[in-house]
């Protein structure tokens, strides 16, 4: 018959989705290949009957070649299974954000002229920058202010406050030029630029960088490093142009 001599051959080539409506159509008949042998034919046949039935099922099932009913095996189940999330407390905890200059300004420890020359550097924007992080253990986030100059953003103070009887209390305080605060996965970091004589504001000789851990009820250091800077590289090793002498008459 016509349709077991096609799937002898193997004659036909697939340029489309059998699953189509009308995806027969697409079928194009290619080279007959001579026959060997009856029993080779009928063979052949059989198998090819095999495939076309094995691709009609795949299409019964939306074309994905798999079960659409009976019970589902159980590693399936299992890979189907959503995983736990982590709870929240995992985690980044939020911080409710205080107004630092309000901090800054009912510090009784802070002196009147530090407060005096705190003002906006444009509009209302104040050279103060604000952290929040777990430092002390309190019930909510530990706030680090650092306060620096308007012109060229050098610290000149840097503070700590925590949440001690539902307010926030100045726990570490270090005011002096060229001095800024980082939290550090748990530490406070406090870094010192190092001026030597005829150093420009922007480059420092060197810095200090002091790590600093709560102990109880205050900050103890807990690691200093020193840092030399290369004169050499940037415009810190650049040497001022010699004064031209005045052409000769």
């Amino acid at each position: 018959m016509r349709g077991l001599d096609d799937a002898a051959d193997g004659g036909r080539r697939h340029d489309g989705d059998p699953c189509e409506s009308g995806g027969g159509d697409r079928f194009r008949t290619g080279r007959r290949r001579p026959r060997r042998t009856a029993r080779a034919a009928g063979a052949t046949a059989v198998a090819g009957l095999v495939a076309v039935g094995l691709s009609l099922a795949a299409c019964s099932t939306g074309g994905t070649g798999s079960r659409d009913e009976g019970a589902a095996r159980t590693d399936e189940v299992a890979a189907a299974a959503p995983t736990s999330s982590p709870s929240a407390s995992e985690g980044p905890q939020s911080a409710e954000r205080v107004d630092p200059i309000a901090l800054l300004k009912a510090d009784p420890k802070i002196g009147d002229r530090l407060k005096d020359d705190l003002k906006p550097c444009v509009a209302d924007a104040y050279p103060v920058d604000a952290s929040y992080g777990d430092l002390t253990g309190a019930p909510a986030p530990d706030v680090v202010v650092n306060v620096m100059t308007c012109g060229d953003a050098v610290g000149i103070g840097t503070y700590v406050y925590r949440m001690q009887n539902d307010r926030y209390v100045n726990v570490f305080m270090a005011e002096e030029a060229a001095v800024y605060a980082t939290i550090d996965r748990g530490d406070l970091v406090v870094t010192r630029q190092v001026y030597a004589k005829g150093d420009p504001v922007a480059y420092p000789s060197g810095e200090d960088v002091i790590t600093y851990r709560w102990s109880g009820s205050r900050f103890t250091q807990h690691d200093w490093v020193h840092n030399d800077y290369s004169r050499a590289v940037g415009d810190g090793g650049a040497a001022e142009p010699a004064p031209s002498e005045p052409p000769a008459n």
